[in-house]
C-alpha cells in the first residue's frame, strides 16, 4: 500500500472480526512504530500488549468507573457528554477488539506524551498498512487502581499516553469530512 494510501484509508475502527492478530503481526507493527521520531532521540516509549478478552473487560471497567467518578465531581467538564454511554454495563471501551496495545512513557521525560503519540500514530499507519483496523482509546488512560497498574507491568514513572485497539475490521467507516487546512500565512 503506498504512503497516501495509508493516509487515506486510516480510520479510527470500533467495530473488530473475532479473529485474532498474530503475536508476531504485532511485533512487527511495534517493531515499525518505533521508527518515529522523538525529540532528543530519547525514544521513551515502551509497550504492553493485551490480548486477554477477560483483563481488556477489566481495564475497561476501571476506566468506566474512573470517568464517571470524575464526571459526578466535575459535572461542567466536556466528558460529561459521554456519561450515557459510560453508564451502559454492555459498553465497552476496547470495542470487542480482539488485543489492546499499551504505548507507555516515563513522565520525568519533557517530552514523553508528544513522543508516545508519534509512536501511536506509525503504530496506526503500520496496522493500515497490513488492512488492520485501529482505534485510539483514550479512554484507557484513566487507569487509576494501583493492582490494576500493577498487574499490566506498569513501571513507576510511567503513564499510559497511548491506548490503541487493534484487530480484522468488520467494517470500515467511510471518510470523514476534513476541514481544508487553514493557512494562517505564508511569510
Amino acid at each position: 500500500m503506498d504512503y497516501k494510501k495509508i493516509l487515506i484509508n486510516r480510520r479510527s475502527v470500533r467495530n473488530y472480526l473475532e479473529k485474532q492478530v498474530p503475536i508476531e503481526t504485532i511485533l512487527e507493527i511495534i517493531h515499525e512504530s518505533t521508527y518515529a521520531p522523538s525529540s532528543g532521540n530519547e525514544q521513551p516509549w515502551k509497550f504492553i500488549i493485551i490480548n486477554d478478552r477477560i483483563a481488556m473487560k477489566n481495564i475497561s471497567e476501571e476506566a468506566k468507573s474512573n470517568i464517571l467518578n470524575w464526571i459526578e465531581s466535575n459535572p461542567n467538564d466536556n466528558v460529561k457528554k459521554y456519561e450515557t454511554l459510560l453508564k451502559n454495563k454492555e459498553y465497552n471501551i476496547f470495542y470487542n477488539a480482539s488485543t489492546v496495545v499499551l504505548i507507555i512513557g516515563d513522565t520525568n521525560l519533557k517530552n514523553t506524551k508528544v513522543n508516545c503519540a508519534l509512536a501511536g500514530s506509525y503504530f496506526m499507519m503500520s496496522a493500515t498498512s497490513r488492512n488492520l483496523g485501529t482505534c485510539w482509546i483514550n479512554f484507557a488512560t484513566h487507569i487509576k487502581s494501583k493492582d490494576m497498574i500493577k498487574q499490566l507491568g506498569i513501571p513507576e514513572n510511567h503513564e499510559i499516553v497511548a491506548p490503541i485497539i487493534i484487530g480484522y475490521p468488520a467494517e470500515v467507516p467511510t471518510i470523514p469530512l476534513r476541514k481544508e487546512p487553514e493557512i494562517i500565512r505564508i511569510i
